[in-house]
């Protein structure tokens, strides 16, 4: 649920037909582990037994650069474009391995970087039947950061993250940083008994992100996975009756508690916050799924509900989501990985849960999608 309210803003929601809507200015706990600074040292020459940054131009910085409001554009997604066999991408010699009957799929054998247009297309396919896709043995963080990100604007106009880290110049690079030493977590958990935090990426915006690229620079020994979940099983173990009472309801999604916890820390903000409506169920526009397009940490209310309705409803939903571990998929990152995800039709969390202090290092690159969209209820 929302979190309760100490104090409240109205903002105008990214949906003609709506009014204004109150929403909390507390902070989300999704970006309460979210670090605004390092030990610079300890990054750059190593400190206290732990080594440098081995990919130090990716290490954050928290600019006060501006950018204009977001702006609608048509999308079309190039799995749509894709031969489903995957000759172009699962070529002789390429091994493929599901970790879980309905989500998640480990790849080797193939170099992302060298991919055709038509291997391209049929990565957006494969990670849109597949959900999450695992590639091992890549280099990825080998390219230059303008060859990366030549790479994921193919997909789509890149997202830049309104509070997030970035490396120096390139902001549509989302860092997820702790460095070396970093031991934050313990008064994290002075007060909380878990690091889990379920969310889809930047849902609050009217275009969030589909085919998304998440790959390594740093990694702990042990521990720092990413869980995700398909919200397309979650929607299809819902009884038929449940399901159609979902059809045609709508939720707000908020970017302003991150702006918030980002202004706390003095961190960036590069965008003003937004408010969008989406609906709770919504349409893969390639494999036609319907998926739950709900999380917590940006999900606040249900659009029509009192607060008591609304806070009921998805609770049950983001439970589901979460206790669904029969539709999850846990990926344990190593070097040289690259993880692609659909982040239309999936959720995850990272996991803060090494207490050594070892670096963890990774770098996303958020393509827009269309906004989300539902088609009619079929039993």
């Amino acid at each position: 649920m929302a979190p309760s309210a100490t104090e409240t803003t109205t903002v105008p929601i990214r949906a003609a037909e709506q009014p204004a809507i109150k929403f909390a200015t507390t902070t989300s706990p999704y970006k309460e582990l979210a670090a605004v600074g390092y030990e610079k040292k300890a990054e750059e020459e190593g400190l206290d037994g732990h080594s440098a940054a081995k990919y130090k131009h990716y290490l954050p910085t928290w600019g006060q650069e501006k950018y204009p409001p977001l702006k609608p554009f048509e999308h079309r997604d190039h799995g749509l474009d894709a031969d489903a066999s995957y000759p172009d991408l699962l070529t002789k010699g390429v091994v493929t391995n599901d970790l879980t009957p309905t989500i998640g799929t480990e790849v080797t054998g193939v170099q992302l970087s060298k991919l055709s247009a038509a291997g391209k297309d049929q990565l957006a396919r494969l990670v849109a039947e597949r959900k999450v896709v695992a590639f091992r043995d890549q280099d990825f963080a080998d390219l230059s950061i303008s060859e990366a990100l030549d790479y994921g604007r193919y997909y789509g106009p890149l997202h830049i993250h309104p509070t997030s880290g970035a490396p120096e110049g390139y902001p549509e690079i989302h860092l997820v940083h702790r460095g070396a030493g970093d031991k934050t977590h313990e008064e994290f958990f002075q007060t909380r008994t878990s690091s889990v935090a379920w969310h889809s990426d930047v849902s609050y915006e009217l275009q969030p992100p589909g085919t998304t690229f998440l790959y390594i620079l740093d990694v702990p020994e042990s521990g720092g996975d990413t869980l995700f979940a398909s919200q397309v099983e979650a929607y299809n173990r819902l009884s038929p009756g449940f399901q159609e009472r979902l059809h045609g309801l709508k939720a707000t999604h908020s970017g302003i508690e991150q702006v918030a916890g980002s202004k706390s820390k003095g961190g960036s903000v590069r965008r003003e916050p937004v408010v969008s409506v989406h609906p709770i169920v919504r349409t893969h526009p390639v494999t036609g799924e319907k998926a739950l397009y709900v999380n917590p940490q940006f999900t606040r209310a249900i659009v029509g509900y009192k607060q008591e309705e609304s806070d009921v409803l998805l609770k049950f939903l983001y439970d589901h989501i979460a206790y669904g571990a029969d539709f999850q998929v846990r990926v344990k990152w190593a070097a040289k990985t690259v993880v692609v995800w659909d982040n239309r039709v999936t959720s995850h969390s990272a996991l803060v849960d090494w207490k050594n202090g070892q670096r963890r290092h990774l770098a996303r690159i958020a393509p827009q999608a269309e906004a989300p969209y539902e088609t009619p209820f079929k039993a």
